[in-house]
């Protein structure tokens, strides 16, 4: 038999939360935390400082629990929590990542990589003579990370919500107080940039000697 509180929605799940029934915050952590996870991830580029930032968001949803005043859907309320924890770590880290956008070519957006909404494509760019091994490589997973982490902040938050998290405009544009113009526009942008660093990316590799298969000639 299906637990009725397995079927229990946010709203429900903050008044137990509220009225003492510590499994209701156990069920929120379990429905929020990985993809929590992924943003914070998307958001740094390091998955230590992800697993930080969650912990911090976490604490700071206990702390403030009795101010919400529900104006927003429990959802955008965790993760706008989330992404102000995560602007604070950014804030705290020495500047690694250079501005890879500067003196990059602008052009239509278009992009083999992302569809107008940000949302990857089925079939990706191939990229050596196995992109499948490739993509999944721990090295590309990271660079993409590092990718991501690298666009302007509105940027970023825009794509890793609607491409990463999969949230539907309206919810991006409520956590993110913009319109669904200004959503269209930092998607565009984030899309055009990514698009650019992991071709480059994706096409370094395809033509290294380990990918090609090839080595230098024996003296």
């Amino acid at each position: 038999m299906t637990n009725p509180r397995d079927t229990r929605d946010d709203d429900t799940l903050l008044d137990a939360l509220l009225a003492g029934d510590e499994s209701a915050f156990s069920e929120l952590v379990a429905r929020y935390e990985l993809g929590m996870l992924k943003m914070a991830q998307a958001y740094l580029g390091d998955r230590v400082l992800a697993e930080e930032v969650v912990q911090e968001t976490w604490l700071a949803i206990v702390r403030t629990i009795r101010k919400f005043k529900r104006r927003s859907s429990v959802k955008t309320w965790l993760f706008g929590i989330l992404l102000n924890q995560a602007r604070k770590q950014a804030a705290r880290r020495p500047k690694e990542l250079p501005d890879r956008s500067q003196g990059r070519r602008d052009d239509d957006g278009s992009s083999d990589w992302f569809d107008d909404e940000g949302e990857w494509r089925s079939k990706q760019v191939g990229w050596g003579s196995n992109p499948e091994s490739d993509l999944l490589s721990q090295e590309a997973v990271e660079h993409i990370y590092e990718a991501i982490a690298s666009l302007p902040e509105k940027q970023r938050a825009a794509f890793v919500l609607s491409a990463i998290e999969g949230w539907t405009p309206e919810e991006v544009c409520d956590l993110m107080k913009i319109s669904s113009t200004n959503r269209r526009v930092l998607l565009h942008l984030a899309k055009t940039r990514l698009q650019q660093m992991l071709d480059e990316y994706f096409g370094k590799l395809r033509k290294s000697p380990a990918a090609s298969g090839s080595e230098e000639p024996k003296s």
